[in-house]
């Protein structure tokens, strides 16, 4: 019983393992292997029975936690969105653009899944809608079946990563951190992984052309009357709006000066891509409005129909994450707002009627209660785990780890990959998470860093032969028996699973590279976040003794020196008049303290 008692945690984990192993839902694994060894702590005297009495006092905590809120707020836009339409839209309007070249469609894909990520955050929904829609489309036109499973498969799965993701608003809270400096530094890698797909893709394309054919000439439907296809029309405008961007990032700082009135010196980058890029769709749909509105025949029907299905979901994501960014309004008043701007954009369509708004609140509802449950479950858990110590057996576990920070970094991350064959990215966040973030910080890891690097791991749980959950989510969508397919009417074979399996090796073989990218260049997550004013303290205190006066050798502040008469000598001048409005006795000290203060506040430290 000794040996038990005294290595209680790890029996604790193990038994959690064989809960799961059983078969039991993971929220009831955790709280079932929480209350059992919590009961057998207590009776065995590990720790004192008080602690299952601090378990409703957590359990309050969870429900008023502010930041969970944001989940069901993303949720409602992200189905909102895509049962409106949005998706399909994107897709057809994105795939007549890039349908042209090689590798076209793919590359629509690519993008609308970056697109439907920026705005839906919930995988799931992702991969469907792109299966459902893109899937027959590239088989149609002679796409690899491989190749066509995979990119939709991982496209979708850019909702991992790409704010507002919401695995990024549970790691935020289980880190301890803000969700908006998660968003921040996710900003920029979930684009630079969106970017290498479109390598692989392109290269393709280069190497392979058979497997990425273009479009032909009569499936490409936006024309003009004289059989051009508009692409000149929509690259002026392009032009015109990336110009407007570029001007903006480059003067962001003059922008900052001028709205607060000061001199700005520093703006984050993820801050100025986001607000430059809302400037620049902005002047694009005023234009196109104003050649529709006044008849003036100034764009293509191709570059309309981008115009008015692209610019408004971007505009929605500008409007949420610049706002967040900007620090104007809080994760939960960013998810709010775009849940609003999406019932908005739904209604505007006239694809918003009482049905479509029932389902998505229904599902909000389902999402949103599986999470709570698992939080609670993770919660009593994690309160017994702590209780016998456990925090500190897993310190002792990873800390000894030859290499320091690298050697605990990839150890972690090869955990989280083989745990990401059995658990989704909610157990891992609940589970794994709290157990590893003290190691971290106390290892001088940012939180942020690693919470981004954790989650960019856990996008591979949703590709991983045979579990991965898009697999599924894209097996569930895809035919499974022979076809007629509607356009051509030719009989095409179905899409087998080993077909899916082999094509997400490649993109797995993609998010892993971009995980070790993470782990050695930091600054691609560190950068996009606010640089941290340090002050000099030795330098303020000198200053606040300055501005108060400095005491003579044996004086103290507050005290009179040794030997000092009872009665204070009379001051020379002491029969003059106080000046006008000073009360006799008092003298106007030359500096303000409290401007002295504020001053040295204000000045950081060199």
């Amino acid at each position: 019983m000794e040996f038990f008692a005294t290595n209680f945690a790890p029996f604790m984990f193990a038994g959690l393992i064989m809960f799961l192993l059983l078969g039991f839902p993971v929220a009831f694994s955790l709280g079932a292997c929480g209350l059992f060894f919590g009961v057998i702590g207590i009776e065995m005297g590990i720790f004192p029975s008080s602690v299952l009495a601090w378990l409703p006092q957590r359990l309050i905590g969870i429900m008023a936690n502010d930041t969970l809120l944001a989940v069901p707020f993303f949720t409602l836009m992200g189905l909102i969105l895509e049962r409106s339409g949005m998706a399909e839209d994107l897709l057809d309007t994105v795939g007549q653009v890039f349908g042209p070249m090689r590798g076209g469609l793919a590359l629509a894909v690519i993008f609308v899944g970056a697109l439907l990520a920026a705005t839906t955050g919930v995988v799931a929904a992702s991969v469907i809608s792109m299966g459902l829609i893109s899937l027959p489309i590239m088989l149609r036109y002679g796409y690899d079946r491989r190749l066509t499973s995979g990119v939709i498969a991982a496209s979708g799965t850019l909702a991992q990563i790409i704010p507002p993701s919401l695995v990024l608003i549970l790691m935020a809270d289980q880190l301890g951190r803000s969700v908006g400096d998660m968003y921040k530094g996710a900003f920029i890698p979930g684009f630079i992984l969106m970017g290498m797909y479109v390598g692989y893709v392109m290269l393709l394309a280069v190497f392979k052309p058979h497997q990425v054919p273009a479009l032909p000439p009569e499936a490409r439907t936006y024309r003009e009357a004289d059989g051009s296809g508009g692409y000149t029309s929509l690259g002026v405008l392009a032009g015109l709006s990336a110009t407007v961007s570029i001007f903006l990032a480059r003067h962001m700082e003059d922008v900052h000066s001028w709205w607060q009135g000061q001199p700005v010196t520093f703006v984050a980058t993820d801050e100025k891509v986001v607000v430059a890029m809302c400037g620049g769709t902005a002047v694009a749909l005023a234009i196109a409005l104003l050649n529709k509105g006044f008849k003036l025949g100034l764009l293509s029907r191709l570059a309309e129909r981008v115009t008015f299905v692209l610019i408004p979901p971007l505009l929605l994501i500008f409007l949420v994450l610049g706002t967040i960014f900007l620090g104007i309004a809080t994760p939960t008043e960013g998810g709010a707002m775009g849940a609003m701007g999406a019932l908005i954009m739904g209604w505007s369509r006239k694809r918003l009627d009482m049905k479509l708004l029932k389902q998505a609140l229904a599902s909000t509802t389902k999402l949103s209660s599986f999470v709570m449950f698992i939080l609670i479950g993770a919660t009593t858990f994690s309160l017994v785990f702590q209780a016998a110590d456990g925090p500190i057996w897993v310190e002792h576990l990873l800390t000894n780890l030859p290499g320091g920070q690298v050697g605990f970094l990839i150890a972690v991350n090869v955990m989280v990959f083989f745990l990401a064959f059995f658990l989704d990215y909610f157990e891992l966040s609940f589970i794994v998470v709290p157990l590893l973030a003290p190691v971290a910080d106390k290892l001088g890891i940012d939180l942020i860093w690693f919470g981004v690097l954790l989650a960019v791991n856990m996008q591979t749980s949703f590709m991983h032969p045979p579990f991965g959950f898009a697999l599924f989510f894209l097996r569930s969508v895809a035919p499974d028996k022979p076809y007629v397919d509607r356009i051509t009417r030719k009989r095409m074979e179905p899409v087998t699973t080993m077909q899916i399996y082999r094509g997400a090796i490649p993109f797995l073989v993609i998010q892993l590279t971009m995980v070790g990218l993470l782990i050695a260049f930091p600054q691609l997550v560190t950068g996009a976040l606010d640089k941290k004013v340090e002050y000099n303290m030795e330098s303020l205190g000198d200053q606040m003794r300055e501005s108060l006066g400095s005491p003579s050798d044996g004086e103290s502040y507050g005290e009179e020196p040794f030997g000092a008469s009872e009665e204070p000598a009379e001051a020379p001048g002491a029969d003059a008049p106080p000046a006008s409005g000073e009360p006799a006795g008092s003298e106007a000290p030359a500096d303000d303290p409290m401007k002295a203060m504020q001053d040295a506040l204000e000045k950081p430290a060199n």
